[in-house]
């Protein structure tokens, strides 16, 4: 059993990784073992909570993995921890589109038998903040809130107008934060700029935040509060694939698998490594921006999400790297291209060349597009057969033409119907991001063709 809190807010912009992140990083510092969650498909504030805890930041996804699969990944996550935070999505009852609670921190917090602390942004309200907690601490009787943390309070004067009118809620008041610029972390135009880009300056916001933490919350009755969570029947979840590959046995080598890092993809779930590993597989990173060459016997590479678009220039410049991924991708050896890894093999991008995999062009756009996704396999690929379901998630504010190649990637349900992404010969590559943890056959799949196993 581990201690538990999952930190939630009304409304997106409340504060919630602010608070999460401090706590984290506070706890962590009075020597507890903290493992960090994300609620959602969210891949930059796991960044942050892995910079506060020393642990890698892990989601919780109820619609790409399923209800099923959330609290086995909680424990596998959290094994061995003192106390586990868990930052929510959006505001607390947000889910999936159309889809009522699927997805909602408020469905994570009961599959986790976790109880909820209210981050409310009290800035711009006095008395009125005791009618909103007691509507979202009344609206789901199975969602247990424990407290709320005022943020963004302006006064003594304030705090104690907030306090009072809180007095008779039932919801006791765990923290009173004030407005503070330290703590603060730069966004841009797809959420927050991610710690790879800012190391030093990530570094020190996480500092101010778990300073501002400590000095305005009551850490006693936060851990008592974590403490009473009742146990969890949920066995952790196991990074396997079925059978794996005899890795180094007799005619079967150890596939090394390729994995782009860096400052431009920063984009990935700790549970892919891990499949990866679990079927057969050696993994290794690489930087796009600053090496010149694939890792030395790649037999397959992955390169996943991130801000190509803010590195067009540096990664174009390095041609000795586009010309291997090319050759690479010539080959018929498999690649598995998500959102940024699709722009990085397009011909161009924002005018730039890039790979020139694809015959395609990307360019910047106005129109974020975000949303789960229901997405079929339109052809056979080193990730799916043909007909296979899978369900994902978009969030870019990019566009690439054409949106799908002869042979399309992933035939979209919703919100309509569509065409996207490019099979061509060992290239997968597609907007749409996949947690593979919820398809495990994907990893095993991609790693038998890297091998040099049959695909179909």
């Amino acid at each position: 059993m581990v201690a538990r809190l999952v930190i939630a807010a009304p409304s997106s912009g409340a504060g919630k990784t602010t608070v999460a992140t401090g706590l984290m990083a506070a706890f962590a510092g009075r020597g507890l073992a903290v493992s960090p969650h994300k609620v959602g498909p969210d891949y930059i504030d796991p960044g942050y909570h892995a910079l506060a805890t020393g642990r890698p930041g892990r989601n919780l996804d109820a619609y790409m993995c399923g209800t099923g699969l959330v609290a086995p990944l909680f424990a596998h996550g959290s094994r061995g921890c003192d106390l586990a935070v868990v930052e929510g999505v959006m505001g607390l009852y947000d889910g999936a589109a159309d889809q009522g609670e699927l997805a909602s921190t408020a469905q994570v917090s009961k599959l986790l038998k976790a109880p909820v602390v209210l981050v409310v942004d009290a800035s711009s309200q006095s008395r009125s903040v005791a009618a909103l907690v007691h509507g979202f601490a009344s609206w789901d009787p199975e969602v247990r809130i424990g407290g709320v943390i005022l943020n963004k309070v302006a006064t003594d004067r304030h705090e104690h107008l907030l306090r009072e009118a809180l007095g008779e809620s039932g919801v006791p008041v765990l923290g009173v934060l004030r407005r503070a610029p330290a703590v603060a972390t730069p966004s841009r135009h797809l959420g927050l700029v991610p710690v790879a880009e800012r190391q030093a300056a990530a570094v020190s916001a996480v500092a101010a935040q778990a300073e501002q933490v400590l000095a305005g919350c009551d850490m006693e009755a936060l851990l008592a509060l974590a403490r009473s969570a009742p146990p969890l029947d949920a066995e952790p979840w196991v990074p396997e694939v079925g059978e794996p590959l005899r890795a180094g046995g007799p005619g079967v080598p150890t596939p090394r698998v390729a994995v782009a890092g860096g400052a431009a993809f920063t984009f990935s779930y700790a549970e892919h490594a891990e499949l990866l590993t679990a079927a057969g597989a050696e993994v290794v990173t690489f930087d796009p921006l600053r090496d010149e060459s694939l890792p030395e016997g790649t037999s397959g590479l992955v390169i996943g999400g991130g801000f190509p678009e803010m590195y067009g220039a540096e990664l174009s410049a390095n041609e000795p790297l586009r010309k291997a991924v090319a050759e690479l991708a010539r080959s018929g050896a498999p690649i598995a291209a998500e959102c940024a890894g699709l722009l990085y093999l397009a011909r161009s991008l924002d005018g730039r060349p890039m790979c020139g995999v694809l015959d395609a062009d990307a360019r910047m756009s106005e129109r974020l597009t975000l949303g789960y996704r229901d997405a079929v396999a339109v052809s056979d690929s080193v990730l799916a057969p043909a007909g296979a379901r899978m369900r994902g998630h978009e969030f870019h504010r990019t566009v690439i033409e054409p949106g799908a190649g002869a042979e399309a990637a992933w035939g979209l349900r919703q919100p309509e119907r569509r065409l996207e992404g490019f099979v061509q010969g060992g290239v997968h590559a597609s907007y749409v991001h996949t947690h593979w943890a919820g398809a495990p056959e994907v990893a095993a799949r991609f790693v038998e063709r890297c091998a040099g196993g049959p695909v179909a």
